[in-house]
């Protein structure tokens, strides 16, 4: 359907509103033109008409309903005006320019925007739609708009708080980094006057007059206030009071807010015309003014941005109390400086009392003489703590007499030896028996016509089997001994008393090695001469046993079956008790002080080989294995040819002894680091934890163990580690899974 634009506009005022939207006439075979017209007044969105004209103006030509309610314009009223008509220049050059773009682009439009209808700024989403006559030509536009002041609004207040907490967020951070007050200060009013894109933001603090200061401020105006030294004449009793209890005063017009006239003059001398003023409190004293101003126009304050001044007092608050505990920090520094000095000195006496402590452990550890620690230890505390004298005093057994056994004096009379009767000082010895120290101060007779007085200080020496005595210190001054040095004094009595002991202990020990080593004599001694004693018997009747197998005849011998078995009884038993005595002798030299071994250089390759093959007849016939190993690259080892022959014979006979049939014995010989490993193994036999222990024990018999009925003296493991122990080496034994091994070590 071709239309005329211009005809169009003459049956404006003939047709229905309507029909006036697309046309003279509607046709009822355009669809999509009836549901429009069906649309029209049904629908809650904005409807709007713009006649595109022949010189490519516009001018409206009707609203819907909703529309009309919306923007309040009649729809009416609107037909037939301009955008320039409705709209202030700037807000119709926008609309002009999207209405050129839905033309020159011919297809339908979205955008949003901000238009101020009545003097009230409004959200708009809207949708331009092309009409075209038969010649495609864009005659017409219809818009569909929607209110989206709501949503634009909540999207702004989600912006302002979003800047609002990143700006409590930076200046919580500058507080939390420790930056100077007047830097945060600084950068606070900055960065909020920007944020409320005012005239000026102040921090005001009190003095202690009742005046008070500006401290940091960003500001606009011509006539800054920053350092000025300012006095409200009003705000004085009731106004600070109001603040103190933590009120805010909001201010929206100077003119209009019922304020004083003194104060309305004091605020306009300022050029404030706006003023928001939030209370700053350090603890619980209002410290100063957080302020924001207008200076040229009044100002609608909003509750977002009083709260925002709000937490931003609190947080300046923090800063100042900050810095103010940082303050006290540097005063407290600059005060620890000034003592550095002082607390040097007291340091160096607290090295050297620790010095003290330490020679003394060292000369308790090392010496076991309670004069020369105790000697020693008088004279070095005189000299640390500038005494006139030092006195160690020792309580007797009974504690009734105390005697001043170690002393170091420089002017006063030498006391030592000096025994008193504890009966005789109860008011003295009866906190020291306490294990109390005691300080008093004391006036030296016989110093007229000068007056001596003397500070004394008495430090109990006990441990926890009783108290031992008493360390004196004598001061030639009235100063008091103080706390610290009771306490070190407390460490040194300490130590004295292990010193003591120590020494108690040691005369103990003495006594009884003493005793024991007497009783070790006894012993050996008894064990030579009996063994002495029984060797001359058993000589002897070895002697008649050889001498009656000489006298009898084999003839008389046969007669009587069983002289032979006597005379191998006799013989064998003879050996037994010699091989006994023997050991026994041994045992006993190598117990008391044996001579040094004589050392000689054994290759073991070539001498413990014939040592093996001796037993090997034995071990045949007893139906064991004999093997016997050693390391080539073994080195020779400088030893007792005699006594090692004796060992190894000895552990040999005891595997043989000891090992059922069908079982091993092994020997080997081998270089593991600098030591030489001799281990004799026999399989078959397992010890249990008790017999290990008692093993080498004089003696002591494996009984149970022995599968052949072998006897023996007892004496042949105690023997062997006595032997090793005299060439220097060490042997343990070993059992588990089966089999035993003993291990004998030699170092090079």
């Amino acid at each position: 359907m071709n239309i005329n634009p211009v005809e169009s506009t003459m049956e404006l005022t003939k047709l229905s509103p309507p029909q006036i939207l697309f046309g003279t006439e509607v046709d009822e075979k355009s669809s999509s033109e009836q549901f429009l017209l069906s649309m029209y007044d049904s629908v809650q969105a904005s409807i709007f008409v713009v006649d595109v004209l022949e010189d490519g103006d516009f001018q409206y030509v009707a609203l819907n309903p909703t529309h009309e309610r919306w923007i309040g314009i009649r729809s009416d009223d609107l037909r037939g005006k301009k955008p320039e008509d409705i709209l202030s220049a700037i807000d119709a050059a926008k609309v002009r320019q999207h209405y050129v773009d839905c033309v020159q682009f011919g297809t339908t439009i979205s955008y949003e925007q901000c238009l101020q209808f009545q003097g009230v700024p409004t959200w708009w989403s809207t949708t331009l739609t092309p009409l075209k006559d038969a010649n495609s030509k864009v005659y017409r536009l219809i818009g569909t708009s929607s209110n989206i002041t709501s949503v634009k609004q909540a999207e702004q207040a989600v912006g302002l708080q979003v800047e609002r907490e990143q700006l409590l967020e930076t200046i919580a951070g500058r507080i939390h980094q420790s930056v100077e007050l007047e830097t945060i200060l600084h950068q606070t009013t900055i960065e909020l006057r920007q944020f409320l894109n005012c005239d000026r933001v102040l921090i005001y603090r009190f003095e202690a007059d009742g005046s008070g200061v500006i401290i940091a401020e960003s500001t606009v105006a011509s006539d800054p206030l920053l350092g000025k030294n300012i006095t409200d004449p009003c705000f004085s009793g009731k106004h600070r009071e109001h603040h103190g209890r933590g009120c805010i005063q909001v201010v929206e017009d100077i003119y209009a807010a019922g304020l004083h006239p003194c104060h309305i003059d004091f605020l306009t001398s300022l050029q404030i015309r706006a003023n928001l003023v939030v209370p700053i409190f350090q603890k619980q004293d209002m410290w100063g003014l957080l302020i924001a101003q207008d200076c040229r126009e009044s100002r609608q304050w909003q509750q977002t941005e009083t709260d925002l001044l709000k937490e931003l007092a609190t947080q300046i608050g923090v800063a100042v109390q900050q810095a103010e505990l940082h303050q006290q920090l540097q005063d407290l520094k600059a005060k620890m400086e000034l003592q550095k000095q002082k607390h040097i000195s007291q340091l160096q006496q607290v090295r050297n009392f620790e010095a003290l402590v330490r020679r003394m452990t060292e000369q308790i550890r090392d010496s076991l003489d309670q004069t020369q620690v105790l000697q020693t230890l008088t004279q070095e505390l005189a000299k640390l703590l500038n005494l006139d004298r030092c006195q160690i005093e020792l309580y007797s057994t009974c504690q009734t007499l105390v005697t001043i056994a170690y002393e170091y004096s420089i002017d006063l009379p030498q006391c030592q030896g000096l025994t008193k009767q504890i009966a005789d000082h109860l008011e003295v010895y009866q906190s020291l028996l306490q294990k109390q120290p005691l300080q008093f101060l004391e006036i030296v007779p016989g110093w007229e016509p000068k007056l001596l007085v003397m500070s004394q200080m008495a430090c109990p020496i006990f441990d926890t089997q009783g108290i031992l005595g008493n360390i004196w210190l004598t001061r030639p001054s009235q100063e008091a001994f103080d706390e610290f040095e009771i306490e070190l004094m407390q460490q040194v009595a300490n130590e004295c008393a292990i010193a003591i002991r120590q020494a108690q202990l040691y005369k103990q020990n003495q006594a009884q090695v003493k005793e024991l080593e007497k009783s070790n004599r006894l012993k050996n001694q008894f064990l030579r001469t009996l063994s002495q004693e029984l060797r001359t018997p058993i000589t002897s009747i070895s002697l008649a046993v050889q001498t009656l197998e000489s006298v009898l005849t084999p003839a008389e011998i046969s007669e009587i079956e069983i002289v032979p078995q006597l005379l191998q009884i006799l013989h064998n038993e003879c050996g037994r008790e010699s091989k006994l005595i023997n050991d026994l002798l041994t045992l006993t030299y190598l117990e008391a002080e044996p001579d040094p071994p004589t050392l000689i250089a054994i290759d073991f390759q070539s001498w413990l080989h014939p040592i093996i093959e001796s037993f090997r007849d034995l071990t045949n016939c007893q139906r064991q294995q004999l093997n016997l190993t050693v390391d080539r690259a073994l080195p020779p080892l400088e030893t007792d040819i005699t006594d090692l022959e004796r060992i190894v014979t000895e552990l040999l006979n005891h595997a043989c002894k000891y090992t059922p049939a069908g079982e091993a014995i092994a020997v080997s010989a081998q270089l593991i680091g600098d030591t030489v490993e001799l281990n004799i193994t026999n399989s078959g036999i397992e010890l249990t934890s008790n017999e290990l222990s008692r093993i080498f024990e004089p003696f002591y018999h494996l009984s149970k163990h022995d599968p052949w009925k072998h006897s023996g003296t007892g004496l042949e493991l105690a023997l062997v580690q006595k032997m090793v122990r005299h060439l220097g080496g060490s042997i343990y034994v070993e059992s588990a899974a089966g089999q035993t091994t003993f291990t004998v070590k030699f170092p090079f």
